[in-house]
């Protein structure tokens, strides 16, 4: 591993740099905060990413104490990586990111890469509630859970169980409601969002 670089410069912001300044480095936040996740799936999640780089930087994050790595028991048998409580932390400042930089999403360029999964973070801005919901767009299935302190904050794919709520909608109602062109029960009224299901959590996301 090459030895760590710095700004060399005694502020919180330069320091907060030093750690995860460099290219990808946030993008692999951005996946470890669905939880644990194989190198093999960062990698295909990271189109663009060159296989050195990654293990470089997933190195450099656990030398900062930013993610570790662990190995699942059989049959699983393969190593993981995931975010510690010092990542985890990362989220406001992933979400801050997000929101700033929402609004150059308004037109999708040919060769932007997509991923249903990247839509999780900005929805999850839009949200209230608490409790496991799982979101179909067309191009494909993700699950959040609204109001976690720890953990994941959302996952690919189905729903791990029983979601309480279902959102059916599309990439750009999700895209103007992440940049805050609509509220959310703005795009509900407009009939931009299905939200399927009859306990507490799907009545408050449908204003009822």
């Amino acid at each position: 591993m090459s030895p760590r670089r710095s700004y060399d410069q005694y502020c919180s912001t330069a320091r907060a740099l030093d750690a995860v300044g460099d290219r990808w480095t946030l993008l692999i936040v951005r996946e470890l905060l669905a939880g644990p996740r194989r190198y093999t799936d960062l990698h295909a999640d990271l189109p663009g990413v060159s296989t050195d780089v990654l293990a470089s930087r997933l190195k450099e994050m656990e030398r900062d104490g930013l993610t570790t790595r662990r190995r699942l028991p059989p049959p699983g048998a393969v190593y993981v990586y995931e975010l510690t409580s010092r990542g985890q932390e990362l989220l406001p400042v992933i979400q801050a990111l997000g929101s700033w930089g929402a609004p150059a999403l308004a037109e999708r360029r040919a060769t932007d890469a997509v991923r249903a999964h990247w839509f999780a973070l900005p929805l999850l801005r839009s949200l209230q509630g608490e409790g496991l919901v799982e979101v179909h767009l067309d191009e494909g299935l993700f699950h959040l859970w609204l109001g976690a302190q720890d953990g994941p904050v959302y996952g690919d794919g189905p729903a791990p169980g029983e979601p309480e709520a279902r959102l059916t909608l599309d990439a750009e109602t999700c895209t103007d409601l992440g940049r805050g062109a609509l509220t959310f029960h703005q795009a509900v009224a407009a009939g931009r969002v299905e939200v399927s299901g009859d306990g507490t959590l799907a009545k408050v996301l449908r204003g009822e």
